[in-house]
């Protein structure tokens, strides 16, 4: 959907200074997103239940929606453009996996303003977030979107038999075309809750090799640091109760196990710090208030918080998710400063294919080949648990008589 005009600017809902993406103005993105989310959910909801088959997987739904309206799609002031919808009933079982009731899906992404997000990484992508803190909405490369079509049927085997994963959960997948230009889209779980400040925010791969935020990275107001920032800031790593420490990394190794039977690599642990300590000195509380003044409604999906993820059983999961926590793990510092850990894996929809095998080969030519972060599947996902088995996450020592050490 281009909006770009013979002098460069975008079209008449549009500032100067507004961000752009493929030449479609964020305001005009966001309102084709809502759009076309609002009528492709709604027409679902008249189809009857039923069980997934594999033909499912493959279906593309696409609706026309013009700016003057037509018998079924509602007029507008954005450019006429066409919606796509992948795989509808696959999704919309994935949601009912997690408890998302399509009312509940329907208020979230388009009741209420989506709020963009400034980019967490180097991918050039738009994120936005729903007002309820619930789902990250994010632009994908027409390979991703691929990939994450052919990633299906297994993604709907593995969430059968686990859903508590730390893994992303895809609720959708779209496109909005228009002008020549297809904006793909994913809708998945928001693993940073805006509820909860951040005091440390970190991308974790388990590599070394240009594993340090950039200069220009740190000077941000929220900056997301690297593996080599994490061992200088916490080298003794994160502390967790033995059951808390067991079932992250019972979930961790099965993700990772999962990961590399799809042959997927240089993923990312998302992983973000809450230092209760910190908080209370500055007088704010874990479950303050977002950005916009106000606090999100409580969380509403299943599995979706950071401790539910990783819940053996799943019998403590709703104790522990209260307002003193937010869906955060506790854990401690070996100072004995009190956090609420928040994480997932990102990333995930890059497969080891030949250009990953050409950068490493390279790579490994002129640095340690054991340090570079694109790596094969089965490597990556050993150096991966390493490091978040021994140098992030460590399990909380029984204190000896008379000692003070972890």
């Amino acid at each position: 959907m281009s909006t770009t005009t013979e002098n460069g600017m975008g079209g008449p809902w549009s500032t100067s200074r507004e961000k752009t993406y493929k030449k479609t103005t964020s305001s005009a993105l966001k309102g084709a997103i809502q759009l076309g989310i609002g009528y492709t959910v709604g027409n679902l909801t008249s189809k009857p239940d039923r069980d997934v088959l594999m033909q499912d997987f493959y279906v593309v739904e696409s609706v026309f929606l013009p700016s003057e309206g037509s018998n079924l799609t509602p007029a507008h002031h954005y450019p006429d453009f066409r919606f796509k919808t992948y795989a509808p009933l696959a999704f919309r079982y994935f949601r009912d996996l997690f408890g998302i009731k399509p009312d509940d899906y329907l208020y979230s992404l388009v009741n209420e303003p989506l709020i963009e997000l400034t980019n967490p990484g180097a991918s050039g992508s738009l994120f936005y977030l729903t007002s309820d803190d619930e789902f990250i909405i994010k632009t994908v490369q027409h390979k991703e979107a691929k990939f994450l079509q052919r990633l299906l049927p297994g993604y709907y085997m593995n969430l059968n038999q686990n859903p508590r994963t730390l893994l992303p959960k895809f609720y959708g997948l779209y496109c909005i075309q228009s002008g020549g230009i297809n904006i793909r889209l994913v809708v998945m779980n928001n693993v940073l809750p805006r509820s909860v400040k951040m005091h440390y925010k970190y991308d974790l791969k388990g590599s070394t090799y240009k594993r340090r935020a950039s200069r220009k990275e740190r000077e941000k107001s929220s900056p997301t640091y690297k593996d080599l920032d994490f061992q200088d800031m916490h080298e003794e790593g994160l502390y967790f109760d033995t059951e808390t420490y067991n079932n992250l990394m019972k979930t961790l190794q099965r993700d990772c196990r999962v990961l590399e039977s799809f042959k997927i690599m240089d993923y990312s642990l998302l992983l973000g710090v809450h230092v209760l300590d910190q908080s209370q000195r500055e007088g704010g509380e874990p479950g303050q208030a977002g950005s916009d003044g106000r606090r999100p409604v409580g969380q509403r999906v299943l599995y979706s918080t950071a401790m539910e993820s990783i819940q053996g059983d799943g019998k403590a999961a709703e104790a522990l998710t209260t307002d003193d926590t937010m869906g955060g793990i506790p854990a401690k510092t070996h100072k004995e400063e009190k956090l609420l850990i928040f994480l997932g894996i990102i990333d995930i929809l890059q497969s080891y294919r030949f250009i990953k095998k050409l950068e490493h080969s390279w790579k490994a030519l002129v640095y340690d080949g054991d340090s570079v972060s694109v790596h094969r599947p089965g490597f990556y996902a050993s150096r991966f648990l390493k490091f978040m088995s021994t140098s992030v996450f460590r399990k909380t020592q029984r204190k000896k008589r008379g000692s003070s050490v972890l």
